[in-house]
């Protein structure tokens, strides 16, 4: 078995509180460099593709330019997910590592938050696109922010954010699957809002598709295994990647069943089963 990629939140701090974000009820912590290091062994041979991202903004953390030098290190190339607003002080070190395959800027977090100057902060994002792209870092700009079926996204901003962009690329952009190109190696993708996974939820379904241990896997800042990258309380904590490894948890009867589950598109696990994310694969 090996996964598309895996998620690893190097931290779960963030320096801003979206209102799409569920935000976490765990201690605010910073994942250590020790650790760092075993997780970075125990998903060595998994995947090729590891994502700092999960709860968190991963700019934050002080030692980021070791962590993405140590991935490199081990042969695994770096998906970042961040707000941006940390862009101009972390340039460098992002520009400088080898193993950074790809950032994504999640542009639906400046009307999430209404902090700041609009037209500075998409300048910034697309400043720095230019400069990652011409070293042939890929850069996903993200609107996640769309109304959905049963969701209100707040995106009054969209217009005014795509007409900034057009200035740096200009337009006409080219149609891809889930946005457009701007340029060469600069995307931006489109999305809905969507509901966490919450054992709150009265809208329960309990047969639905899911990537979650098909494709991606995630590990929390203190090594906690979940099976995707929206478990952000670990919910479905299958084990701990800093005391055993990865197939002794995937062996374990909770992961198998819900392995076992999800190949005949049925839901498990009660928090799986109230995923407002996974019902938009549900006919």
């Amino acid at each position: 078995m090996r996964f598309a990629k895996a998620y690893v939140e190097i931290t779960n701090v963030c320096n801003r509180s979206c209102s799409f974000c569920p935000k976490t009820r765990r201690a605010p912590a910073f994942m250590q460099p020790e650790d760092f290091d075993t997780i970075l062994a125990r998903l060595s041979g998994w995947t090729e593709y590891l994502y700092f991202h999960l709860m968190g903004e991963p700019l934050l953390h002080p030692h980021l330019a070791r962590y993405l030098h140590r991935a490199g290190e081990h042969g695994f190339r770096v998906i970042l997910t961040t707000n941006a607003t940390l862009l101009r002080q972390e340039e460098e070190i992002l520009l400088s590592a080898p193993a950074l395959h790809k950032v994504n800027l999640s542009l639906q977090s400046f009307e999430a938050n209404a902090v700041g100057v609009l037209e500075d902060y998409v300048n910034q994002c697309a400043a720095f696109a230019v400069k990652a792209s011409s070293q042939g870092i890929l850069i996903n700009f993200r609107l996640w922010n769309l109304d959905g079926d049963d969701t209100t996204g707040r995106n009054t901003e969209n217009d005014k954010i795509l007409s900034l962009l057009s200035k740096i690329f200009p337009r006409p952009w080219t149609p891809v699957r889930g946005g457009e190109r701007l340029a060469p190696g600069v995307f931006l993708n489109w999305g809905e809002t969507f509901r966490w996974p919450d054992l709150h939820e009265t809208d329960v379904r309990p047969h639905h598709f899911c990537y979650g241990l098909r494709d991606q896997i995630g590990v929390l800042c203190d090594g906690t295994v979940v099976p995707c990258c929206l478990d952000h309380e670990g919910g479905i904590s299958l084990g701990n990647l800093l005391q055993e490894d990865l197939q002794t948890i995937l062996d374990r009867p909770r992961t198998q069943a819900m392995i076992a589950g999800f190949r005949r598109a049925e839901a498990v696990e009660p928090l799986c089963q109230r995923c407002g994310y996974a019902n938009r694969f549900t006919p």
